[in-house]
């Protein structure tokens, strides 16, 4: 390996161990509960244009342009996404509850709740590359998870991988955890969008 690979290997890097460590600061300033979607989706905004080749945009900029301008339409995605999550935890202490009557309805709630971790998985690829209404988003994060099941596979395995490597060095959470995801899931979902786009006959 020459040196100019060596050291662009080491640049790179650099820029994702501090996108990750805004992505946790950021999240923190907003409270974690109210800082967490905001953030993330500006991790993966700065991902997506790294992806069309902008590399030298400046990222702490960048990151809190997007942080401030989408803090509050994000934060009505995460009270959405947040609400549906408290209900299915509810639903399931419940079913547990009453399993011997209620078991009939136990594979309706594993579909809903697979439903929600799917749309969940596609939603901020989705929300960075397209310009969509509201509950647009919801609804295309969920019909791209369908429509791709094996790129929606890939980005469950890329998760479990990534937790897997933390539990046995976690001293790379402050640095390569968020944006290491953000980067493996933009580069996934992107093979999703490109196929919907063939089957439509589209360039």
């Amino acid at each position: 390996m020459g040196w100019d690979k060596f050291n662009s290997i080491a640049v790179w890097m650099i820029k994702i161990a501090y996108l990750n460590i805004l992505w946790i600061v950021f999240t923190i300033l907003g409270f974690v509960l109210f800082g967490l979607f905001p953030a993330t989706s500006s991790m993966f905004t700065i991902v997506h244009k790294w992806f069309h080749k902008e590399h030298h945009l400046p990222i702490f900029h960048t990151f809190w342009v997007n942080y401030r301008s989408n803090f509050l339409k994000l934060n009505g995605f995460s009270f959405i996404f947040l609400i549906i999550g408290y209900i299915l935890y509810y639903d399931f202490l419940f079913l547990q509850l009453n399993s011997g009557k209620l078991q009939f309805l136990f594979p309706i709630f594993v579909l809903i709740s697979l439903a929600y971790v799917i749309t969940l998985l596609f939603f901020f690829p989705v929300y960075v590359q397209f310009d969509l209404k509201f509950f647009q988003y919801i609804k295309q994060s969920f019909l791209v998870a369908v429509t791709s099941p094996l790129e929606t596979l890939q980005i469950a395995i890329a998760i479990a991988a990534l937790y897997f490597i933390v539990t046995f060095l976690p001293g790379i959470i402050p640095l390569f955890t968020g944006s290491v995801l953000a980067v493996a899931m933009t580069w996934i979902s992107y093979r999703a969008f490109r196929k919907i786009r063939l089957r439509k006959g589209l360039s």
